[in-house]
């Protein structure tokens, strides 16, 4: 086998629970749920040919309830009749031990009214995204915020009795959770706005009801992760020092890794030019050994998967990469990486499960990042830059 920190089995020190090795595959959307939230078979097609050599494995993103849904073919975790679809996916990525997490969120104003069958979007204000075709959202009452928060926990719960090793909460991306921290979509009087420490409430209070969920029901260890955008380009926005405060507290949270979502995961600031420390680096030196953190972001090679791990981060996460090429790390441990694909053949994506709406939307709004083998030779930088601005972070994790 050949011999890379990336292969070593890693032990979440809270918990007790041992991943096989330090490849992460992040979340990516599929679109390939049915229209009610419930697992396909092309989808569970999808995730039997891509798992199996990461320690773990993130679903693409399921929403919490009813009026969090981002869009169509999402998977549900809304209400316990999803528990029986859940459990097929959690089976499913468990070939070979890989980690099944389930990734969880709600949509907040990054939505319409279209995909929530005529109801308005929610938000933590009534502050319209600044992006194309954005609707305007009505703020959540103090009491929906309560429920909200109490839908995590059911969805953790969920989660639990379908069989998964654990969930991963959505803070990133723009979306709800991240929607309370912002200075740009919460304006809110509240004690859940205004201040740095009001607006990390809710994403706390969010953590602090998984937990219950995890104390309550799982009877084995279960892994609990968070996701994070570091900054925004809106003004007001989440600044980099407003993330490194956040990531601060978070260390006081019963929270087993942090996710950073970036297109490239030596990404710099978008906002402050003098800022030439990679922010995951900077993140890391916050965080200490006290919570591991997955990188992700353009990583390819197993060279760029063993630099994360030499800067000192615990896991490297495959995004776009573990599309291509399923059997990456069975062909790193066989020492056949001259075998690994870097491309991607429009003959294969049938046989890399690479179906319907999943196919169209790789095509249309990544394309340029997948590498196909009859494009001309796209800049790697470039696509990753505008990742960023498009999904707020790389809005798949890829």
């Amino acid at each position: 086998m050949a011999d890379y920190k990336f292969l070593e089995p890693y032990t979440f020190a809270k918990k007790g629970i041992t991943v096989k090795n330090r490849i992460v595959i992040p979340p990516m959307t599929e679109m390939m749920s049915f229209s009610n939230g419930e697992v396909t078979r092309d989808e569970l097609r999808y995730y039997r040919i891509h798992t199996g050599g990461a320690g773990m494995f993130i679903t693409a993103v399921a929403y919490v309830n009813d009026e969090g849904k981002g869009f169509e073919g999402e998977l549900s975790a809304s209400d316990d009749r999803f528990i029986p679809s859940l459990a097929s996916l959690a089976d499913a990525i468990h070939k070979n031990g890989t980690k099944a997490i389930l990734q969880i969120f709600s949509a907040g104003r990054m939505t319409f009214k279209s995909v929530l069958r005529g109801k308005q979007p929610v938000s933590a204000s009534a502050v319209t995204a600044l992006r194309k075709n954005s609707e305007e959202p009505r703020a959540l009452s103090e009491e929906e915020v309560e429920q909200t928060i109490k839908d995590f926990g059911q969805a953790t719960k969920r989660a639990i009795l379908a069989g998964f090793d654990g969930v991963e909460i959505h803070g990133a991306n723009t979306y709800l959770i991240q929607q309370f921290f912002s200075p740009h979509s919460n304006r809110r009087t509240d004690k859940w706005g205004g201040s740095l420490e009001n607006r990390m409430r809710f994403p706390f209070a969010v953590i602090d009801e998984a937990q219950k969920a995890i104390d309550k029901y799982a009877d084995k260890s279960f892994i609990l992760g968070y996701r994070l955008s570091p900054e925004e380009v809106e003004k007001p926005g989440i600044t980099f020092d407003d993330t490194l405060k956040f990531v601060d507290e978070i260390k006081n949270k019963p929270i087993d890794y942090l996710h950073i979502s970036m297109g490239d995961v030596w990404r710099k600031s978008l906002n402050d030019k003098s800022i030439d420390t990679p922010l995951n680096i900077t993140i890391k030196e916050h965080l200490g050994n006290d919570i591991p953190l997955i990188g992700v972001g353009d990583i390819q090679t197993p060279a760029e998967a063993e630099k994360v791990l030499d800067k000192g981060i615990e896991f490297a996460a495959l995004g776009r990469e573990s599309i291509r090429e399923p059997e990456w790390v069975e062909k790193v441990e066989h020492n056949d990486e001259k075998a690994i694909r870097y491309t991607l053949s429009m003959d294969d994506h049938d046989a890399l499960g690479l179906s319907g709406t999943y196919w169209d939307f790789l095509m249309s709004a990544f394309r340029p990042g997948m590498q196909v083998s009859v494009d001309k030779t796209t800049d790697r930088s470039l696509f990753n830059n505008a990742l960023d601005d498009i999904f707020g972070g790389g809005e798949t994790g890829v």
